[in-house]
């Protein structure tokens, strides 16, 4: 099995990770696909005037309901599209992807991780806002929305049908992917590897938490986006609370080194150890494991905030400006806090072995561990149930792709294989798993961001509408008195 990841990762490699600088900077290099993210949520910050700032507040008034209207269309609630994003990305991408960056990037590749996250603000309410405009209501009830929906038919309304569709369909094969790799076998990969060090059954026995773990998320993702939502709202802010405050608590512990982590932080960024690969190594570690972890201009959660009831499509795009500022600013920057004052990040530390390893997951478990000599147990606990959450999201997402393509009837066809490929995932290495799954997700980027720049402009139209009405009084109006 390692042998074909292996295949595959170079085949994808050599195709979109190639180096922009064409190895005329020595000792560092930049991957196509990274450099494409990096533009663009540059560009479109600068393009909507900073709305991940200006709207901020908008946007939580918007997810406590204040301007939900009698009018509004859709599947599920804004809070439960935001949970249901939230769950696929709050998980090991902050547990695991952080630690991984901060032991191959150092320190500094916090800092790069954290400004990925602001400009991801920004293409996630580009890419949610489009795929509300062009999301699409199946004769069945359900809602075909996301990056597949906006570059088809938008493309199309551009006079780009054929361009439109080869892109859409690049998409949906690279999420069906992506769900199958970052979603679900290294989920289940990165679990298994902290699991295994509380219960040793599980070391001796890793298939049997690949059955275990299949069987629960069947039963969940049979029952479609209704219950993947209702069981990710209730898990997810749980989830969150729980490892804030532990974060918080080691933190306090280790209140006099927390000065010295953020100097640390600030000046590796841009004077990173040789080790680090430069400033650009850095840089590729931080803006890499964002993506990794918000997802912003992938577009995969478009999939599941084109189900949102709302009457604007830029209000749920505002909504997901959340998305990134909770799970990469935040929570992503308290565990590499955790991680830098406690140390277990030196590859030639007393953890040396899940460093060379890249197991992140058991690494995160270790520097909690350094304060809380029982909270490993806690931690290999939610980190499962991290990992559970991710891979119900992602289902949906791969699930929608794939009816994209062949069709409503063959669902069933890929829950079976998604099934199938967590129980895969408990008997491959983690080294493997994670380069397929940073390779699958991120070049999920290359169509989505195409689409984008072409469909700015209703996104801007759309946008400068809904500021207008705010302004007048009219969207207070119109908003349902509780």
């Amino acid at each position: 099995m390692d042998t074909i990841f292996e295949q595959i990762n170079s085949i994808l490699a050599s195709v979109f990770f190639f180096d922009i600088f064409f190895g005329q900077i020595e000792g560092s290099s930049m991957p196509f696909i990274v450099a494409w993210l990096v533009a663009g949520g540059l560009y479109m910050t600068l393009r909507f005037g900073f709305i991940n700032i200006r709207m901020f507040s908008h946007a939580y008034k918007i997810l406590t309901g204040k301007y939900r209207t009698a009018d509004d269309e859709g599947e599920i609630t804004p809070f439960q599209s935001l949970t249901t994003a939230l769950s696929a990305t709050v998980g090991l991408g902050n547990i695991a992807g952080v630690a991984i960056a901060i032991a191959i990037g150092g320190p500094g590749a916090t800092f790069w991780m954290i400004l990925a996250g602001f400009f991801g603000m920004t293409l996630k309410f580009t890419e949610v806002t489009l795929a509300q405009i062009y999301r699409e209501k199946r004769p069945d009830g359900r809602i075909m929305g996301g990056a597949m929906q906006y570059l088809s038919k938008g493309l199309a309304a551009k006079g780009h049908k054929h361009l439109g569709k080869v892109l859409a369909m690049l998409f949906a094969f690279l999420a069906i992917g992506g769900s199958l790799g970052a979603g679900n076998a290294f989920q289940t990969s990165q679990a298994l590897g902290a699991l295994s060090d509380r219960v040793p059954f599980f070391a001796d026995y890793p298939i049997a938490f690949g059955l275990i773990m299949a069987v629960i998320v069947g039963f969940v993702i049979i029952g479609g986006i209704k219950r993947i939502a209702s069981t990710a709202e209730k898990i997810v802010p749980l989830m969150v609370f729980i490892y804030l405050l532990a974060s918080l608590w080691i933190l306090a512990v280790n209140a006099s080194a927390v000065p010295g982590a953020i100097a640390t932080i600030f000046h590796e960024a841009f004077a990173p150890s040789a080790a680090a690969g430069g400033i650009i190594g850095v840089l590729v570690q931080g803006f890499k494991r964002a993506a990794f972890s918000s997802e912003a201009g992938i577009g995969s959660a478009a999939i599941v905030h084109s189900t949102a009831s709302v009457k604007y499509p830029v209000r749920q795009g505002m909504v997901a400006l959340y998305e990134p500022f909770i799970d990469t600013i935040v929570i992503c920057t308290m565990t590499a806090l955790v991680i830098v004052t406690t140390g277990v990040y030196d590859p030639s530390g007393a953890f040396a072995d899940l460093v060379a390893a890249k197991q992140g997951a058991a690494l995160t478990a270790a520097a909690y561990g350094t304060v809380i000599s029982w909270f490993p147990i806690i931690l290999s606990a939610s980190i499962v149930l991290f990992a559970f959450s991710t891979m119900i999201s992602w289902s949906y997402y791969g699930e929608r792709s794939w009816t994209y393509l062949f069709g409503e009837k063959y669902t069933l066809v890929y829950k079976l294989i998604f099934i199938s490929f967590t129980i895969m995932a408990s008997v491959t290495s983690a080294s493997a798993m994670l380069e397929f799954s940073d390779l699958l997700i991120l070049t999920m980027a290359l169509p989505n961001i195409i689409g984008l720049y072409m469909l700015q402009g209703d996104v801007k139209a759309n946008l400068d509408l809904y500021l207008q009405k705010w302004k007048s009084g009219e969207l207070d109006a119109e908003a349902i008195r509780k």
